[in-house]
């Protein structure tokens, strides 16, 4: 996101001399700055409009990467935090059996003649300040001196591991939070997006339509070339084949309709291999590639923040989920900017 800084102290007269310019500067730098891109205006052809549509769907499909990355951060916080509550429990419950153990002991103390000086002031005061003056007292016998050492260690254990715990949930509504604001997010660039196309005419919109079509139909022309550089690449390309036609839908992984990472996971799954959900993490997952070294099934990443990936098919060609509103397809490869290559 574009940073503010606080401008320095200026007079009356420069303010208001500043103003107009001021506000022309804001103007261009919301328009250049990706966080926060300037609301679309009225297009004024059909070009502009799909400009501006193509746009929305890119800033949709980063908002969405970032969801599936919330998404799947959130799961494996709401197992370790599961965890650990557990381990909470357990421990509570060993700690009250130890204080049951010295309870025991007082009370055997206590028949044969009176309690222990020290057993006297754990069970009269708060046993939680009394372990940090357990120790200094002479009168503790060895046996004593063992069950309220251990009785210490574990309230020890337990205060860390509640510390854990409440730390974990912390994080786990904050994913929660991020989680709601990039669904947010990616829902009102779609809706951009669709007022842009509602705002066409009847005939502009067949016209947006038909050149879809066009995209679309090229799964008919299935790269002929190229050979898979592993079993598992080949298993997975093959895989992904199966799925030509299916439409994009966002943060959807299958088996019916896929986002970009959610093909390419699907489809390395498929082929019994477990890779990262996103692209940005996909991207990471394996050995870097150069175009030239590309083979069929290696995964493929496109733009700066890597967050579009595709499988290479040869002949130059990438097997995808483009976008909202089409369909996983073949596409030149050179329709995106490319990045790298990564094989599994």
């Amino acid at each position: 996101m574009a940073s503010h800084r606080r401008p320095k102290p200026a007079s009356r007269t420069r303010v208001t001399v500043l103003t107009a310019a001021a506000a022309a500067a804001v103007a261009l730098s919301a328009q250049a700055a990706n966080a926060a891109p300037a609301k679309p205006g009225k297009p004024t052809s059909v070009k502009d409009a799909k400009a501006q549509v193509d746009a929305l769907y890119t800033q949709a499909e980063q908002a969405s990467e970032k969801y599936d990355a919330a998404n799947e951060k959130l799961k494996s916080l709401q197992t370790e935090a599961g965890t650990l509550q557990d381990q909470v429990a357990k421990q509570q419950a060993h700690l009250n059996t130890l204080r049951d153990s010295l309870g025991s002991i007082a009370a055997s103390q206590y028949r044969t003649g009176g309690i222990d000086p020290s057993l006297q002031l754990f069970l009269s005061s708060n046993p939680d300040t009394y372990l940090d003056q357990a120790s200094a007292l002479n009168q503790v016998s060895s046996i004593q001196s063992s069950a309220l050492q251990q009785l210490q260690d574990a309230k020890r254990t337990l205060d860390q591991e509640r510390a854990e715990a409440t730390a974990k949930l912390t994080e786990l509504e904050s994913t929660r939070t991020e989680l709601g604001n990039r669904k947010a997010e990616t829902k009102n660039k779609l809706s951009q997006a669709q007022a842009i196309l509602n705002s066409l005419t009847a005939a502009q919109r067949a016209q947006i339509s038909q050149d879809e079509a066009r995209a679309n139909r090229s799964t008919e022309r299935a790269p002929m070339g190229g050979t898979s550089a592993t079993g598992r690449a080949a298993a997975a390309y093959a895989a992904a084949q199966t799925k030509l036609n299916d439409p994009y839908a966002w943060s959807h992984n299958g088996p019916d309709s896929f986002d970009c990472s959610g093909l390419t996971s699907w489809a390395y799954r498929q082929a019994g291999v477990k890779i990262p959900r996103t692209a940005a993490d996909q991207a990471n997952f394996g050995r870097h590639l150069t175009m030239s070294q590309l083979q069929v099934g290696d995964l493929v990443i496109f733009y700066g923040d890597h967050h579009h990936v595709g499988l290479y098919a040869g002949d130059g060609m990438v097997l995808h989920a483009p976008k909202p509103g089409a369909f996983v397809r073949y596409e030149s490869i050179g329709n995106m900017p490319f990045q790298f290559g990564v094989r599994i």
